[in-house]
């Protein structure tokens, strides 16, 4: 990696403790790689003696916004939390997807084409660049590899681009939130599973034999996901990203899968038609043509539900829930891992069923009907930004956790140790650890935001109203001195109440607020401190004080405001 005028050798490695536990992302990823390999090959080798190698490919979407250098370094939360705690959103954000459908601005190109070169040195296969739906926000994509690379592709692509747009004097954002009031950034997660015979396990086939591969994975993905979604859930759990799901953008908090309509369709007479005294001449199920409908199925998944937080998308699964900053390692361990375990359970009760004399292929759809009737409840075609839904998931029993703290509870259920160390990805005292650690780094992320939210309230926000006012209250008082009429200075008079009433209560809860983390401080375990900032500091106060803020912002005297706004950062090119 070049650096400067110096070279850095990065070679892909683990890292383990002294007595043998991983502390990295990669030795987990590596051990639920191969177990996935393993588990896919046994149940591939029902229909294809010659696969011998299963890999699990990814493809990711990196979304992130890109502002000028000068106008971040004069936001001090932006510097310090990578997203800005204050901020009144302008008249224009995103209303009219005018950023979407426009042009790469010449500068932000150059910046890509930069980046794009560096990653071509380091071997990464950017393939696409386009603007995204935010003003200043845009993504990048690399050609499909092998999940383990990609994951290394990725965390050196958002180390090259931050060191890039600092030569062109450009800041880059991979925070999920960075601004209020529109989209922030994720990371899609587009994964499948190949063979070494050259076949996407994800993709419909040609022959009733491969439809009927096709199919077996399809729904063990999907059974996997229902069983695990709380697993699945804790794996992109993260102070950002809490600012992020569910904002009427990205996925809910409620993991749910979209398989379109016309898989729909097909599931559902599987369900109807596989009857549990199928004949063994009775091959009509046997002959799912889906390879006659694929280009029905693809049409039907291009415009895809966009709400979903898992979706399949044609031939791959798109997680959609995954952060911007986030390491795509974490999700891939769990989806591995929850794909390995249901596909080891299949293989069971499918061999149990041969074993009682059935036949192979009719002991496959019994046992793929009897996961896609245990599953359906995961299923979901609507809008998963509404009520109803939220509602309709309590219904179904759907976990719908919203917060980190409580979130990653997930990760030291007995079903999750159970579920890891069955595989031999996590041991228990891993998970513990990795437990802990991610409460803390959920404190911390809270604690500076909180902190930064009252430096600025402090130094930045109250001594520019304060000015104001006074400007204000001068003004009256010279009006009245001189004669003038009540209605002379009435408007004025209004505008100094709303000012004075703003300042008054964003200077009480910044004093509220820093006792509460005083005494968030006092808790000694961990689990319980983090889940006290989040209730007790972030949901008490971020949104209360930083409304009066932002009414601040806009009836204060815009000389007088020193911090840049939404429509400098967002529009300045």
């Amino acid at each position: 990696m070049e650096i400067g005028q110096g070279k850095t050798l990065c070679i892909p490695t683990i890292f383990v403790s002294y007595t043998g536990e991983s502390l990295d992302y990669k030795s987990p990823l590596l051990k639920a790689l191969e177990a996935m390999n393993k588990a896919a090959v046994d149940v591939c080798n029902y229909f294809d003696k010659n696969i011998t190698k299963v890999t699990a490919t990814l493809g990711w979407e990196q979304e992130y916004f890109v502002i000028d250098e000068g106008l971040h370094n004069a936001r001090p939360d932006l510097v310090l939390c990578g997203r800005t705690v204050f901020g009144h959103g302008p008249a224009k954000g995103q209303q009219l997807e005018d950023h979407y459908f426009a042009s790469i601005p010449e500068r932000i190109y150059a910046f890509m084409r930069d980046y794009e070169e560096e990653g071509y040195k380091l071997g990464i296969p950017l393939r696409t660049r386009h603007n995204e739906v935010a003003p200043s926000q845009f993504e990048c994509a690399p050609i499909f590899e092998e999940v383990n690379l990609a994951v290394d592709h990725n965390t050196l692509l958002m180390d090259v681009m931050s060191r890039v747009a600092s030569r062109h004097k450009l800041r880059v954002l991979l925070h999920e939130k960075p601004f209020a009031d529109i989209n922030g950034s994720g990371k899609h997660n587009n994964w499948s599973m190949a063979t070494d015979t050259g076949v996407n396990l994800l993709a419909p086939g040609k022959t009733p034999k491969t439809n009927l591969m096709f199919l077996t994975f399809f729904v063990n993905t999907i059974k996997a996901v229902y069983d695990y979604a709380d697993v699945l859930r804790a794996s992109i759990a993260s102070a950002p990203n809490d600012h992020r799901l569910g904002a009427n953008e990205a996925p809910p908090a409620i993991i749910s899968v979209f398989i379109g309509q016309y898989l729909t369709k097909v599931l559902q007479d599987v369900k109807e038609r596989v009857s549990e005294k199928m004949d063994e001449q009775d091959e009509s199920m046997l002959k799912i043509d889906i390879h006659k409908s694929i280009p029905e199925l693809l049409m039907d998944n291009t415009d895809r539900n966009r709400t979903s937080p898992f979706a399949f998308t044609g031939n791959k699964f798109e997680f959609r829930a995954v952060g911007s900053s986030a390491n795509c390692a974490s999700a891939m361990t769990v989806l591995s891992t929850i794909v390995t375990e249901t596909l080891k359970n299949f293989k069971n009760e499918v061999d149990a069923l041969i074993d009682k004399g059935e036949k192979k292929e009719i002991a496959i759809m019994h046992v793929i009907r009897q996961y896609i009737v245990s599953s359906e409840k995961v299923l979901f075609e609507g809008n998963n930004y509404s009520e109803e839904w939220e509602k309709e998931a309590e219904k179904r029993g759907l976990p719908n956790v919203k917060t980190t703290p409580l979130a990653l509870d997930f990760l030291i259920s007995k079903k999750a140790k159970k579920l890891f160390e069955h595989n031999k990805v996590y041991t228990h005292a891993e998970l513990e650890a990795r437990h802990e650690i991610e409460l803390e780094k959920y404190i911390k992320k809270v604690q500076i935001e909180s902190r930064i939210m009252g430096e600025l309230a402090t130094s930045h926000i109250l001594p520019a109203a304060i000015r104001y006012q006074n400007l204000l209250a001068n003004n009256i008082r010279g009006l009245k001195e001189a004669g003038s009429p009540e209605s002379a200075y009435c408007n004025q008079k209004r505008i100094l109440e709303k000012i004075s009433e703003h300042i008054s209560k964003t200077s009480e809860l910044v004093e509220k607020m820093i006792l509460a983390r005083k005494e968030c401080n006092n808790i000694t375990d961990t689990r319980t401190r983090a889940i006290a900032y989040c209730s007790q500091v972030k949901e008490r106060f971020f949104d209360e004080i930083r409304y009066h803020v932002d009414k601040l912002e806009l009836l204060v005297d815009d000389s007088e405001w020193y911090l840049p706004k939404y429509r400098e950062i967002l529009f300045l090119r």
